[in-house]
């Protein structure tokens, strides 16, 4: 038997599946980086990607925006990497008056000062302004600009009226943008509800009943309309500097990039690829994931992006077991109302299009996967919430084993995917282009 070992919430959960049909863990490249994570970021910060230093692009008397993730991407470890930013200001001549943290919070709830803390540390927490971003205040937004896609593009006015912007964030496949960091700081994170919902809204096909545009997903960046809508908005808001950290195998800072927003990026984007793009030989029946635990598994909503990924490694009419605490349940009234309102995909996605919102987007992407495959959730979401779209929920690991079984005469081909939130699985012939 191969034993797993699943995280699940702040614990592990534990079971077993024969040896004879497992074909593998899909996870990313362990490889344990030799330098300190310290050693990491301070290597990054000075050698940025086609740009000056930090400490060389500010002056005494300017003004800087940095802009953070929220709390649901903690996982991150800011509290690590902005000391050394806020040291690269401060060596330039900034103050700590003129230095304001802005939570790209994009259209998520706003968060409490115990999580200001906790994303930034106890010391900077104490020292400087710390503002959540709110999409839905439009006096507090500044219009830039409208991007070839007509996105109009509103963006909070403390970021435009600093005299440099600095993104920080993390790179990883992201189901919508291609990859996250870089340019969804600004867009979704830092713009108003109206320019998130505009920009969003092109990840649908152009006709009713097409479903989701071909081109939108984890890791697709060329002609993928989100990333380059997204990416005309950073354009028009032109950040000073970016700061992005990639994480290994072990929640460890594996790798960093700074330097030029979009630079810097791109070369992040290949060592993401090199981490945790994994190739695969064929598709198995049955792919058991993992979201990695919290904070990554805090809410359904937050989960979706390791049933996204997982579905990569699964045949059509397989099966997925995620495990996903959800101690938020769905995390968002949008996931759950598209998916108990709605009874199929048309009209769910009907409704997406008359009504869109991100979480209802995400809502009918679990829905959708729903659809194609079988799909059991090892969650405390109370078993009744997802019976309109048929997904089984189930208290451990080894009952949804036992019901992956069911009315299966052969025995099931299987992968386990421990960090499914950050691992895209991509079959032998598939190479993700780049931009």
């Amino acid at each position: 038997m191969i034993s797993l070992k699943m995280k699940y919430g702040r614990d592990e959960m534990l079971a077993a599946v024969p040896n004879q049909h497992f074909m593998g863990f899909i996870e990313g490249k362990k490889q344990a980086n030799s330098n300190t994570e310290e050693e990491i970021i301070q290597k990054a910060l000075n050698n940025p990607i086609e740009s000056r230093s930090l400490v060389e692009i500010v002056y005494p008397g300017d003004t800087i925006c940095i802009v953070i993730s929220d709390i649901t991407r903690a996982w991150q470890k800011m509290s690590l990497y902005l000391p050394y930013i806020v040291e690269e200001l401060n060596r330039g001549g900034v103050k700590d008056e003129d230095i304001t943290f802005l939570c790209a919070t994009g259209s998520h709830r706003k968060q409490s000062r115990r999580e200001h803390s906790i994303l930034l540390g106890k010391d900077l927490a104490k020292r400087f302004r710390v503002i959540d971003h709110d999409c839905r205040d439009k006096e507090a937004m500044v219009y830039v600009g409208e991007t070839s896609y007509g996105t109009p593009v509103w963006i909070n006015e403390i970021a435009m009226k600093s005299t440099h912007i600095v993104l920080t964030g993390a790179i990883v496949y992201h189901d919508l943008a291609g990859w996250s960091g870089g340019k969804k700081s600004i867009l979704p994170g830092i713009a108003a509800y109206e320019s998130i919902m505009a920009n969003h809204g092109l990840s649908l096909s152009k006709t009713a009943g097409g479903g989701i545009h071909p081109k939108v997903g984890c890791g697709i960046a060329i002609d993928n309309p989100i990333h380059e809508d997204m990416l005309e908005a950073a354009n028009l808001v032109k950040p000073s500097f970016i700061f992005n950290v990639i994480m290994d195998y072990r929640g460890k800072i594996g790798a960093a990039v700074a330097g030029d927003y979009i630079k810097a990026h791109k070369i992040g984007q290949e060592k993401v690829n090199a981490i945790d793009g994994v190739k695969i030989k064929e598709k198995s029946d049955l792919v058991i994931v993992s979201s990695g635990g919290y904070p990554k598994d805090i809410n359904l909503y937050q989960a979706s992006k390791a049933l996204s990924n997982a579905k990569e490694a699964v045949k059509k009419g397989g099966t997925i077991i995620l495990v996903s605490q959800c101690i938020e349940g769905f995390g968002d009234k949008g996931v759950q109302e598209i998916i108990q309102d709605y009874s199929e995909n048309y009209s769910q996605e009907i409704e997406l299009r008359n009504n869109y919102s991100i979480a209802k987007y995400t809502g009918y992407l679990i829905a959708k996967i729903a659809e194609d495959y079988k799909v059991i959730l090892v969650s405390e979401i109370h078993p009744s919430s997802l019976k309109s779209i048929d997904i089984q929920v189930v208290t451990t690991l080894k009952e949804a084993i036992v019901k992956a079984k069911e009315d299966k005469k052969e025995p099931q081909k299987t992968y386990c995917m421990p960090y499914g939130s950050n691992t895209l699985p991509k079959l032998d012939s598939i190479t993700i282009p780049l931009r």
